[in-house]
Protein backbone atom coordinates (compact mmCIF):
# COMPACT_ATOMS: atom_id res chain seq x y z
CA UNK A 1 0.00 0.00 0.00
CA UNK A 2 1.05 3.08 -0.76
CA UNK A 3 2.20 5.71 2.06
CA UNK A 4 0.09 8.68 3.18
CA UNK A 5 1.88 12.24 2.44
CA UNK A 6 2.36 13.73 5.27
CA UNK A 7 0.73 17.44 3.58
CA UNK A 8 -0.92 17.35 0.78
CA UNK A 9 1.21 18.54 -2.49
CA UNK A 10 -0.89 19.71 -5.27
CA UNK A 11 2.12 19.29 -7.97
CA UNK A 12 2.05 15.70 -7.80
CA UNK A 13 -1.54 14.59 -6.61
CA UNK A 14 -3.43 17.13 -9.20
CA UNK A 15 -0.86 15.57 -11.90
CA UNK A 16 -1.70 11.98 -10.68
CA UNK A 17 -5.23 12.33 -10.29
CA UNK A 18 -5.35 14.04 -13.69
CA UNK A 19 -3.83 11.20 -15.80
CA UNK A 20 -6.19 8.73 -13.96
CA UNK A 21 -9.46 11.02 -14.74
CA UNK A 22 -7.99 10.64 -18.46
CA UNK A 23 -7.00 7.31 -18.79
CA UNK A 24 -10.70 6.34 -17.02
CA UNK A 25 -12.30 9.36 -20.08
CA UNK A 26 -13.90 10.91 -16.98
CA UNK A 27 -14.43 14.23 -18.97
CA UNK A 28 -15.93 12.91 -22.41
CA UNK A 29 -19.32 13.44 -23.34
CA UNK A 30 -21.66 10.52 -24.36
CA UNK A 31 -24.77 11.53 -26.24
CA UNK A 32 -26.08 7.98 -26.90
CA UNK A 33 -26.30 7.85 -23.29
CA UNK A 34 -29.51 8.41 -23.01
CA UNK A 35 -28.85 11.76 -20.15
CA UNK A 36 -30.21 15.36 -20.52
CA UNK A 37 -26.94 17.19 -22.70
CA UNK A 38 -25.44 20.28 -20.95
CA UNK A 39 -22.87 21.29 -22.71
CA UNK A 40 -20.39 24.93 -22.87
CA UNK A 41 -17.74 26.17 -24.56
CA UNK A 42 -14.79 27.37 -23.44
CA UNK A 43 -13.48 31.04 -24.12
CA UNK A 44 -11.09 30.47 -26.12
CA UNK A 45 -7.61 32.04 -24.96
CA UNK A 46 -5.18 33.69 -27.92
CA UNK A 47 -2.10 31.86 -28.70
CA UNK A 48 -0.12 34.72 -28.29
CA UNK A 49 1.29 33.80 -24.96
CA UNK A 50 0.83 31.88 -21.36
CA UNK A 51 -2.87 31.76 -19.86
CA UNK A 52 -2.67 34.65 -16.93
CA UNK A 53 -4.89 35.06 -13.64
CA UNK A 54 -8.27 36.38 -15.67
CA UNK A 55 -8.07 33.15 -17.51
CA UNK A 56 -7.85 30.87 -14.24
CA UNK A 57 -10.47 32.71 -12.47
CA UNK A 58 -13.03 32.16 -15.36
CA UNK A 59 -11.49 28.28 -16.04
CA UNK A 60 -11.93 27.72 -12.76
CA UNK A 61 -16.07 28.68 -12.75
CA UNK A 62 -16.71 26.67 -15.81
CA UNK A 63 -15.25 23.83 -14.22
CA UNK A 64 -17.51 24.30 -11.09
CA UNK A 65 -20.15 24.83 -13.24
CA UNK A 66 -19.42 21.64 -15.22
CA UNK A 67 -18.54 19.05 -12.72
CA UNK A 68 -21.73 20.25 -10.43
CA UNK A 69 -23.90 19.60 -13.90
CA UNK A 70 -22.32 15.91 -13.96
CA UNK A 71 -22.93 15.24 -10.36
CA UNK A 72 -26.46 15.91 -11.15
CA UNK A 73 -26.73 13.35 -13.59
CA UNK A 74 -26.68 15.67 -16.57
CA UNK A 75 -24.06 14.17 -19.92
CA UNK A 76 -21.68 17.60 -19.47
CA UNK A 77 -19.48 18.56 -22.29
CA UNK A 78 -16.91 21.28 -21.68
CA UNK A 79 -15.67 21.73 -25.03
CA UNK A 80 -11.94 23.18 -25.11
CA UNK A 81 -10.20 24.91 -27.92
CA UNK A 82 -7.75 28.20 -29.03
CA UNK A 83 -8.05 31.49 -30.89
CA UNK A 84 -5.34 31.47 -33.60
CA UNK A 85 -5.70 35.86 -32.89
CA UNK A 86 -4.29 36.75 -36.02
CA UNK A 87 -2.84 39.88 -35.83
CA UNK A 88 -1.77 39.69 -32.46
CA UNK A 89 0.35 36.77 -33.00
CA UNK A 90 1.67 37.90 -36.84
CA UNK A 91 3.00 40.98 -34.26
CA UNK A 92 4.44 38.68 -31.64
CA UNK A 93 6.25 36.74 -34.45
CA UNK A 94 7.36 39.61 -36.43
CA UNK A 95 8.99 41.12 -33.20
CA UNK A 96 11.07 37.88 -33.18
CA UNK A 97 12.02 38.65 -37.00
CA UNK A 98 13.20 41.78 -35.75
CA UNK A 99 14.99 40.40 -33.12
CA UNK A 100 16.73 38.17 -35.37
CA UNK A 101 17.42 40.42 -37.90
CA UNK A 102 14.79 40.15 -40.74
CA UNK A 103 11.77 40.62 -41.16
CA UNK A 104 8.49 38.69 -43.24
CA UNK A 105 9.15 40.32 -46.49
CA UNK A 106 12.96 39.06 -46.96
CA UNK A 107 11.41 35.42 -45.59
CA UNK A 108 8.86 35.18 -47.93
CA UNK A 109 5.04 34.42 -47.85
CA UNK A 110 5.52 30.47 -47.02
CA UNK A 111 8.14 30.83 -44.93
CA UNK A 112 6.36 33.33 -43.01
CA UNK A 113 3.57 31.42 -42.73
CA UNK A 114 5.48 28.26 -41.31
CA UNK A 115 6.86 30.31 -38.48
CA UNK A 116 3.29 31.41 -37.41
CA UNK A 117 2.08 27.98 -37.56
CA UNK A 118 5.48 26.83 -35.44
CA UNK A 119 4.62 29.40 -32.90
CA UNK A 120 0.88 28.00 -32.92
CA UNK A 121 2.24 24.90 -32.26
CA UNK A 122 4.33 25.70 -29.46
CA UNK A 123 2.09 27.95 -27.65
CA UNK A 124 -1.20 26.02 -28.06
CA UNK A 125 0.98 22.96 -26.30
CA UNK A 126 1.60 25.38 -23.78
CA UNK A 127 -1.99 26.14 -23.29
CA UNK A 128 -3.27 22.81 -23.22
CA UNK A 129 -0.30 21.51 -20.44
CA UNK A 130 -1.86 24.78 -18.29
CA UNK A 131 -5.46 23.64 -18.36
CA UNK A 132 -4.55 20.25 -17.16
CA UNK A 133 -2.48 21.80 -14.31
CA UNK A 134 -5.72 23.70 -13.53
CA UNK A 135 -7.45 20.63 -13.57
CA UNK A 136 -10.19 21.55 -16.04
CA UNK A 137 -12.50 18.55 -16.98
CA UNK A 138 -12.73 19.71 -20.25
CA UNK A 139 -13.36 16.83 -23.22
CA UNK A 140 -9.65 16.87 -24.68
CA UNK A 141 -11.48 14.71 -27.68
CA UNK A 142 -13.55 17.67 -28.72
CA UNK A 143 -10.22 20.00 -28.85
CA UNK A 144 -10.71 22.78 -30.97
CA UNK A 145 -9.01 25.47 -33.11
CA UNK A 146 -10.98 28.59 -34.48
CA UNK A 147 -9.04 27.68 -38.22
CA UNK A 148 -9.79 24.14 -38.22
CA UNK A 149 -11.51 23.06 -41.35
CA UNK A 150 -14.53 22.29 -39.87
CA UNK A 151 -15.25 25.63 -37.95
CA UNK A 152 -14.43 27.39 -41.17
CA UNK A 153 -16.91 25.03 -43.14
CA UNK A 154 -19.13 26.36 -40.34
CA UNK A 155 -18.46 29.68 -40.18
CA UNK A 156 -19.20 30.02 -44.05
CA UNK A 157 -22.07 28.23 -43.24
CA UNK A 158 -24.38 30.51 -40.87
CA UNK A 159 -22.71 33.73 -42.96
CA UNK A 160 -24.38 32.17 -46.05
CA UNK A 161 -27.39 31.63 -44.89
CA UNK A 162 -27.43 34.90 -42.90
CA UNK A 163 -26.43 36.88 -46.23
CA UNK A 164 -29.69 35.12 -47.92
CA UNK A 165 -32.14 35.95 -45.14
CA UNK A 166 -31.24 39.47 -45.18
CA UNK A 167 -29.18 39.23 -41.73
CA UNK A 168 -25.82 40.46 -43.55
CA UNK A 169 -25.25 42.79 -46.38
CA UNK A 170 -22.32 44.17 -47.85
CA UNK A 171 -21.43 47.81 -48.07
CA UNK A 172 -17.99 50.17 -47.65
CA UNK A 173 -17.58 51.28 -43.72
CA UNK A 174 -15.06 53.10 -41.94
CA UNK A 175 -12.41 51.36 -40.23
CA UNK A 176 -9.03 51.09 -37.95
CA UNK A 177 -5.86 50.74 -40.44
CA UNK A 178 -2.36 49.88 -38.99
CA UNK A 179 -0.16 50.55 -42.26
CA UNK A 180 2.82 48.77 -40.07
CA UNK A 181 1.00 45.51 -40.04
CA UNK A 182 -1.00 46.24 -43.32
CA UNK A 183 -4.03 45.12 -41.91
CA UNK A 184 -7.76 45.95 -40.34
CA UNK A 185 -8.11 46.37 -36.21
CA UNK A 186 -10.92 45.95 -34.42
CA UNK A 187 -11.59 48.99 -31.91
CA UNK A 188 -10.43 47.25 -28.76
CA UNK A 189 -6.68 47.16 -30.39
CA UNK A 190 -6.99 50.55 -30.49
CA UNK A 191 -5.56 53.31 -28.00
CA UNK A 192 -6.49 56.78 -27.09
CA UNK A 193 -4.12 59.40 -25.88
CA UNK A 194 -4.16 63.15 -25.51
CA UNK A 195 -1.30 65.03 -26.97
CA UNK A 196 -0.07 68.89 -27.13
CA UNK A 197 -0.85 69.89 -30.51
CA UNK A 198 -2.16 72.69 -32.97
CA UNK A 199 -5.35 74.58 -33.37
CA UNK A 200 -5.47 75.04 -37.11
CA UNK A 201 -8.16 77.80 -38.26
CA UNK A 202 -8.13 77.94 -42.31
CA UNK A 203 -9.55 80.11 -44.44
CA UNK A 204 -12.58 78.77 -47.18
CA UNK A 205 -13.71 81.73 -49.26
CA UNK A 206 -17.60 81.66 -50.81
CA UNK A 207 -17.35 81.04 -54.70
CA UNK A 208 -19.65 84.02 -55.10
CA UNK A 209 -17.43 86.01 -53.20
CA UNK A 210 -19.92 87.25 -50.55
CA UNK A 211 -17.03 86.30 -48.07
CA UNK A 212 -15.35 83.64 -46.74
CA UNK A 213 -15.46 81.05 -43.47
CA UNK A 214 -12.91 80.02 -41.43
CA UNK A 215 -13.04 76.02 -40.42
CA UNK A 216 -10.93 75.23 -37.01
CA UNK A 217 -9.10 71.61 -37.06
CA UNK A 218 -6.24 70.16 -35.50
CA UNK A 219 -5.70 67.99 -38.64
CA UNK A 220 -4.91 70.34 -41.73
CA UNK A 221 -3.59 67.16 -43.63
CA UNK A 222 -6.73 66.21 -44.53
CA UNK A 223 -8.02 68.78 -45.61
CA UNK A 224 -7.02 68.13 -48.98
CA UNK A 225 -9.76 65.36 -48.81
CA UNK A 226 -12.70 67.90 -47.85
CA UNK A 227 -15.93 67.50 -49.99
CA UNK A 228 -17.59 70.00 -47.04
CA UNK A 229 -17.67 72.66 -44.48
CA UNK A 230 -20.25 72.24 -42.24
CA UNK A 231 -22.14 73.90 -39.15
CA UNK A 232 -24.87 73.42 -36.84
CA UNK A 233 -28.53 73.84 -38.14
CA UNK A 234 -28.98 76.01 -35.35
CA UNK A 235 -26.23 78.21 -35.67
CA UNK A 236 -27.46 81.80 -36.24
CA UNK A 237 -24.13 83.29 -37.42
CA UNK A 238 -23.98 80.91 -40.76
CA UNK A 239 -27.58 80.45 -41.68
CA UNK A 240 -27.26 83.08 -44.54
CA UNK A 241 -24.27 80.00 -45.93
CA UNK A 242 -25.88 77.00 -45.66
CA UNK A 243 -25.92 75.58 -49.08
CA UNK A 244 -23.50 77.97 -50.58
CA UNK A 245 -20.42 76.61 -52.36
CA UNK A 246 -17.03 77.68 -51.59
CA UNK A 247 -13.32 77.51 -53.48
CA UNK A 248 -10.82 74.78 -51.59
CA UNK A 249 -8.34 76.88 -50.48
CA UNK A 250 -5.61 74.33 -52.02
CA UNK A 251 -7.64 71.97 -54.47
CA UNK A 252 -9.41 74.66 -55.82
CA UNK A 253 -12.73 72.05 -55.48
CA UNK A 254 -15.82 73.56 -55.75
CA UNK A 255 -17.69 72.19 -51.33
CA UNK A 256 -21.16 73.11 -50.39
CA UNK A 257 -21.38 74.73 -47.02
CA UNK A 258 -23.83 71.96 -45.05
CA UNK A 259 -25.86 71.90 -41.91
CA UNK A 260 -25.32 68.76 -39.38
CA UNK A 261 -26.43 68.35 -36.24
CA UNK A 262 -23.11 66.46 -35.07
CA UNK A 263 -21.27 70.25 -35.37
CA UNK A 264 -20.08 71.50 -31.55
CA UNK A 265 -21.06 75.24 -32.18
CA UNK A 266 -18.91 76.01 -29.44
CA UNK A 267 -15.94 74.45 -30.91
CA UNK A 268 -13.22 76.80 -32.26
CA UNK A 269 -15.41 78.85 -35.14
CA UNK A 270 -18.31 76.47 -35.31
CA UNK A 271 -17.14 75.31 -38.60
CA UNK A 272 -16.13 72.34 -39.39
CA UNK A 273 -14.31 70.30 -42.69
CA UNK A 274 -16.01 67.71 -43.68
CA UNK A 275 -13.38 64.53 -44.91
CA UNK A 276 -16.21 61.30 -45.17
CA UNK A 277 -12.76 59.13 -45.76
CA UNK A 278 -10.70 59.80 -42.94
CA UNK A 279 -12.60 60.69 -40.09
CA UNK A 280 -15.54 58.31 -38.87
CA UNK A 281 -18.24 61.23 -37.56
CA UNK A 282 -17.12 62.97 -41.39
CA UNK A 283 -18.14 59.55 -42.63
CA UNK A 284 -21.42 59.24 -41.04
CA UNK A 285 -22.05 62.96 -41.70
CA UNK A 286 -20.99 61.97 -45.68
CA UNK A 287 -23.23 59.52 -46.19
CA UNK A 288 -26.37 61.51 -43.90
CA UNK A 289 -26.16 64.76 -46.23
CA UNK A 290 -24.57 62.18 -49.93
CA UNK A 291 -21.08 63.53 -50.39
CA UNK A 292 -18.13 62.39 -51.72
CA UNK A 293 -15.50 60.58 -50.56
CA UNK A 294 -11.75 61.45 -51.57
CA UNK A 295 -9.05 59.00 -49.93
CA UNK A 296 -5.89 61.51 -49.84
CA UNK A 297 -3.84 58.75 -47.55
CA UNK A 298 -3.32 55.64 -48.34
CA UNK A 299 -2.82 51.81 -47.39
CA UNK A 300 0.82 52.50 -47.09
CA UNK A 301 0.32 56.03 -44.83
CA UNK A 302 1.29 58.21 -47.75
CA UNK A 303 -0.63 60.96 -49.65
CA UNK A 304 -2.19 59.57 -52.24
CA UNK A 305 -2.24 60.91 -56.10
CA UNK A 306 -5.56 62.56 -54.80
CA UNK A 307 -3.70 65.04 -52.22
CA UNK A 308 -2.19 66.23 -56.18
CA UNK A 309 0.99 68.44 -55.80
CA UNK A 310 1.15 67.57 -51.80
CA UNK A 311 0.85 64.10 -52.82
CA UNK A 312 5.20 63.28 -53.41
CA UNK A 313 6.90 62.53 -50.68
CA UNK A 314 4.53 63.33 -48.32
CA UNK A 315 3.93 60.67 -45.51
CA UNK A 316 0.91 61.10 -43.25
CA UNK A 317 1.26 57.99 -40.69
CA UNK A 318 5.20 57.87 -40.53
CA UNK A 319 7.00 54.88 -39.17
CA UNK A 320 10.12 56.59 -37.82
CA UNK A 321 11.34 60.21 -36.44
CA UNK A 322 12.63 60.85 -40.13
CA UNK A 323 9.30 60.71 -41.77
CA UNK A 324 7.34 62.40 -38.86
CA UNK A 325 9.87 65.60 -39.44
CA UNK A 326 9.28 64.90 -42.99
CA UNK A 327 5.24 64.99 -42.80
CA UNK A 328 5.34 67.78 -40.22
CA UNK A 329 7.64 70.06 -42.29
CA UNK A 330 5.37 69.38 -45.69
CA UNK A 331 2.27 70.34 -43.26
CA UNK A 332 4.03 73.87 -42.38
CA UNK A 333 5.01 74.27 -45.85
CA UNK A 334 1.87 73.94 -47.13
CA UNK A 335 0.59 76.60 -44.18
CA UNK A 336 3.35 79.07 -45.74
CA UNK A 337 2.42 79.12 -49.18
CA UNK A 338 -1.63 79.41 -48.45
CA UNK A 339 -1.30 81.87 -46.33
CA UNK A 340 -3.01 79.72 -42.64
CA UNK A 341 -2.54 80.41 -39.48
CA UNK A 342 -1.87 78.26 -36.35
CA UNK A 343 -3.87 80.31 -33.73
CA UNK A 344 -3.78 77.96 -30.73
CA UNK A 345 -1.97 74.88 -29.08
CA UNK A 346 -4.42 72.39 -27.56
CA UNK A 347 -4.63 68.61 -26.11
CA UNK A 348 -5.76 66.46 -29.53
CA UNK A 349 -6.40 62.89 -29.42
CA UNK A 350 -3.91 60.56 -31.05
CA UNK A 351 -4.97 57.27 -32.08
CA UNK A 352 -2.46 54.43 -32.08
CA UNK A 353 -2.25 50.96 -32.74
CA UNK A 354 -1.46 48.44 -29.96
CA UNK A 355 -0.02 45.63 -31.70
CA UNK A 356 2.46 48.15 -33.30
CA UNK A 357 4.49 51.42 -32.26
CA UNK A 358 2.62 53.27 -34.90
CA UNK A 359 -0.49 56.17 -35.25
CA UNK A 360 -3.22 54.43 -37.29
CA UNK A 361 -5.68 56.44 -39.19
CA UNK A 362 -9.47 55.55 -40.02
CA UNK A 363 -9.45 54.53 -43.94
CA UNK A 364 -12.29 54.04 -45.71
CA UNK A 365 -13.48 51.86 -48.83
CA UNK A 366 -13.83 48.35 -47.24
CA UNK A 367 -15.90 45.92 -48.70
CA UNK A 368 -17.66 44.64 -45.25
CA UNK A 369 -20.30 42.67 -44.72
CA UNK A 370 -22.20 44.83 -42.05
CA UNK A 371 -24.50 41.78 -39.24
CA UNK A 372 -27.21 42.54 -37.78
CA UNK A 373 -30.77 41.68 -37.40
CA UNK A 374 -33.78 44.26 -38.31
CA UNK A 375 -35.55 46.48 -36.04
CA UNK A 376 -38.61 44.72 -36.83
CA UNK A 377 -36.80 41.03 -35.78
CA UNK A 378 -35.71 42.50 -32.26
CA UNK A 379 -32.33 43.18 -33.76
CA UNK A 380 -29.54 45.74 -33.18
CA UNK A 381 -29.01 48.83 -35.31
CA UNK A 382 -27.93 47.60 -38.74
CA UNK A 383 -25.01 50.44 -39.27
CA UNK A 384 -23.56 50.38 -35.36
CA UNK A 385 -21.88 46.54 -35.69
CA UNK A 386 -19.59 45.82 -38.26
CA UNK A 387 -17.49 42.84 -39.43
CA UNK A 388 -14.76 43.62 -41.29
CA UNK A 389 -13.64 41.17 -44.41
CA UNK A 390 -9.95 42.49 -44.82
CA UNK A 391 -11.01 42.57 -49.10
CA UNK A 392 -9.74 45.98 -50.03
CA UNK A 393 -12.39 47.64 -52.78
Amino acid sequence: MREMDKAFDFRTAQTRWYSVWEDSRAFEAAPSSGKEPWSIVIPPPNITGNLHMGHALVNTLHDVLTRFKRAQGFDALWVPGTDHAGIATQMMVERQLKAEGTDRHQLGRDAFEKRIWDWKEKNQGAIEHQLKRLGCSVDWTRNRFTLDPSLNKAVRKVFVESYKAGRIYRGPRMIQWDPALQTALSDLEVKYEERRGKLWHLRYPLADGSGDVVVATTRPETMLGDTAVAVHPDDERYQGMIGKLMDHPLTGRQIPVVADTFVDPAFGTGCVKVTPAHDPNDFAAGQRLGLPSITIIGFDAKMTAEAGAYAVGMAFLPTDEERRAEAKAAIEQIADEEDLDVLAWREVPVETSTLSPISIGAMPHFEQLIVAGRADQGGIDLDRYTFVLRRRV
